[in-house]
């Protein structure tokens, strides 16, 4: 098992503390969040080195073609702007080696589905390339249906195959999230496992009307079977536990004990 923890879990710590937690936590790696990277990449690659942390999955200061509807994540207006940014990233990212960096297609917004849908396709287009160029792996992540209208129009396996076909990009993978992916059997993800870029683990709370996420098995099985349907099918990445939060609940933990607490449910997870 490699086990890694992506920043969005520890939001209020910085990427300094993150690492000295992750690693004092036992994690194998670190999902990187572009916003909280220092601008020393050296400094920080020594860091990594330092703490014995690999890259997993890497996010984009601006991660989506088109904009978020989340507060505080909206960014630029332009989808113009957002992949130049996103390409921009890319080739920044590539210098960590991660095992894949990520983007989003964005909620349509007020476009028509299917121009909001030729303007992906063209960004997708120019950020495979910048990836290509800067030789990483690009991941296109569908978002839960509960997120339609709020991050990304791909809310399923079938339908980010489809919008990868449709751009002619066999080479950009799809990047899974077991929340994202709730709704999903288990051998739906098995079956592209070998365009599976990367894992975020969590998951949906079991109590009605919440919309934060939970750590692996506390909302269920279905991380679990996911990720013994993806290892059964050969792949070997990083689970990376990923968890968006309020500050009244796991946003509020101490770096060090969310993290040891984010360690001991993956561990549970794959004992599963």
């Amino acid at each position: 098992m490699k086990a890694s923890l992506s920043e969005i879990s520890t939001l209020a710590a910085s990427f300094e503390e993150d690492v000295a937690a992750y690693s004092r936590a036992g994690f194998d790696g670190i999902g990187i969040w572009e916003m909280k990277l220092p601008a020393d990449d050296a400094g920080n690659l020594s860091r990594l080195r330092e703490a014995g942390l690999g890259v997993a999955s890497c996010v984009p200061t601006v991660p989506s073609i088109l904009p978020l509807r989340l507060p505080g994540m909206e960014g630029p207006p332009d989808p113009r702007e957002r992949v130049d940014a996103l390409c921009a990233s890319v080739r920044r990212l590539a210098v960590y080696e991660p095992e894949g960096v990520l983007c989003l297609t964005g909620p349509a917004g007020a476009l028509d589905p299917g121009a909001a849908r030729e303007v992906v396709i063209d960004g997708l287009r120019a950020i495979a390339t910048a990836a290509r160029e800067a030789g990483i792996r690009l991941g296109l992540e569908p978002a839960t249906p509960h997120q339609h209208d709020t991050v990304s129009f791909v809310n399923t396996i079938v339908d980010a195959l489809a919008l990868l076909d449709e751009a002619g990009l066999p080479e950009v993978g799809i990047m899974a999230d077991t929340y994202n992916l709730w709704h999903e059997q288990p051998a739906a993800l098995a079956a592209v496992a070998h365009r599976v870029t990367g894992l975020h683990v969590a998951d949906e709370p079991a109590e009605p009307g919440r919309t934060d996420r939970v750590l692996p098995g506390e909302g269920g099985t279905r991380s679990a079977e996911h990720v013994r349907a993806l290892r059964a099918a050969g792949w070997d990445g990083f689970l990376d536990v990923e968890i968006f939060s309020i500050p009244d609940r796991f946003w509020g933990l101490p770096v060090g004990e969310a993290a040891r607490r984010a360690y001991a449910a993956i561990a549970s997870l794959e004992r599963a």
